[in-house]
């Protein structure tokens, strides 16, 4: 649940994502995933600090550059059209549930598109 400074948690991350139509809490690598429509769209490492969402290449690059106390890539997951996110340096839920969403779309299918309102 968010903290008493506003700052979203982990609690958080599974409560929006599990909002969105059609999505599914799965245990993967041994953490939790949320998919829609058999896709994933985010994971949180077991840390709990963070959580990883899609994110196009050339976008990816951009967040980073401006904001890299809030995304950045693990080595390992350079290659990978994810971008992992510090909970502690976001603003409020609401910049969390634009994330979210953000990457919510990117693996929804068309069905599911059509009718959503973020």
């Amino acid at each position: 649940m968010t903290d008493a400074q506003g700052t979203p948690d982990s609690d958080d991350v599974r409560r929006i994502a599990l909002s969105f139509p059609g999505t599914e809490e799965r245990l993967a690598w041994g953490m939790p995933t949320f998919r829609v429509a058999g896709k994933m769209f985010v994971t949180v490492p077991d840390d709990e600090t963070s959580f990883a969402v899609r994110c196009p290449m050339h976008e990816r690059a951009e967040l980073i550059a401006a904001e890299p106390e809030k995304f950045w890539v693990p080595p390992h997951e350079a290659g990978s059209h994810w971008v992992r996110v510090r909970l502690a340096a976001l603003e409020d839920e609401g910049e969390l549930r634009d994330i979210l969403t953000d990457s919510w779309q990117q693996a929804a299918p068309p069905r599911l598109l059509e009718h959503f309102r973020p």
